[in-house]
């Protein structure tokens, strides 16, 4: 991945250009909350915005889209299908509402959010679907570990093109980066600066010194210098702008080395294989 602006791009195994970073609007307010996140980062250069159906802010995200004024191909939207909607059968429904409320025709990328136990398999096949019929043009995965994977590659016709996990310098899951990149599966980062807690770590602190950045900034380089596409989340103005501006230095690969060091294991969400939700 060769990283050069807020603009660019990862290319998908189907050779659709995803941004590599973008924001993340999970636990954004409906209403003026989303539609200002929103707007101020469509505004800062931002191209690529990240929700879901149960964030329940899709219609702000749309409205926010339609009032910039950009034009649709110029903006890479993902959403997600919903573990109930997986449960009862129903994605296909659960996607046409996405579309409506997003008030577009189609989605840039569609993911199944969680591996629903007994599920995940039949609601890839309805994926496919979706994707052939044009009105997604990417699908993958959320929160899918390498034995979710397995499965779906047994029964896919289309290989998933992305996989979204929680990622940051506590839960680096360095085997399923190295598995998803070696069958061209873009790798993408939730909750990569830890709600925040980046600010506090030592490691972050001293390289925020000596690279003349805030702790935000080197975690986000650290994701895009490991391949990884990234979506922080804020709600606030000031560092949606502040958070992309990653793009005017470059971590030495000691300094990688010793973030990726400071793995725990550790997640501030749910595990995949134990989710009751």
């Amino acid at each position: 991945m060769k990283i050069t602006d807020l603009k660019g791009t990862v290319k998908l195994a189907n050779g659709v250009e995803m941004p590599y970073f973008g924001l993340g609007v999970f636990k954004t307010n409906e209403g003026t909350e989303v539609e200002n996140s929103v707007k101020w980062a469509l505004e800062s250069g931002y191209r690529h915005i990240d929700t879901a159906a149960i964030y329940q802010n899709e219609r702000g995200v749309g409205n926010a889209v339609k009032a910039s004024g950009i034009p649709r191909n110029e903006l890479f939207i993902t959403t997600k299908a919903w573990n109930e909607n997986q449960r009862r059968g129903t994605i296909m429904e659960g996607f046409e509402e996405s579309l409506e409320l997003l008030q577009t025709e189609y989605v840039d990328l569609y993911l199944i959010h969680w591996p629903v136990k007994g599920k995940y398999t039949a609601t890839w096949k309805v994926m496919e679907e979706i994707y052939l019929s044009g009105r997604a043009k990417a699908i993958g995965l959320s929160n899918f570990l390498q034995h979710h994977l397995e499965d779906i590659f047994k029964i896919a016709e289309i290989r998933p093109m992305v996989n979204q996990v929680e990622c940051h310098p506590y839960l680096v899951q360095q085997p399923l980066i190295d598995f998803c990149q070696s069958r061209n599966i873009v790798y993408e980062a939730w909750r990569p600066i830890m709600q925040g807690m980046v600010n506090d770590i030592p490691l972050f602190i001293e390289l925020s010194e000596k690279y003349k950045k805030m702790p935000v900034h080197i975690v986000l380089r650290w994701d895009l210098q490991k391949g990884i596409v990234t979506i922080p989340k804020s709600v606030h103005k000031d560092r949606i702008e502040h958070n992309a501006n990653i793009f005017d230095f470059e971590l030495s690969a000691e300094d990688i080395h010793r973030i990726d060091a400071l793995d725990r294991n550790e997640r501030f969400g749910s595990h995949p294989d134990t989710f009751d939700f």
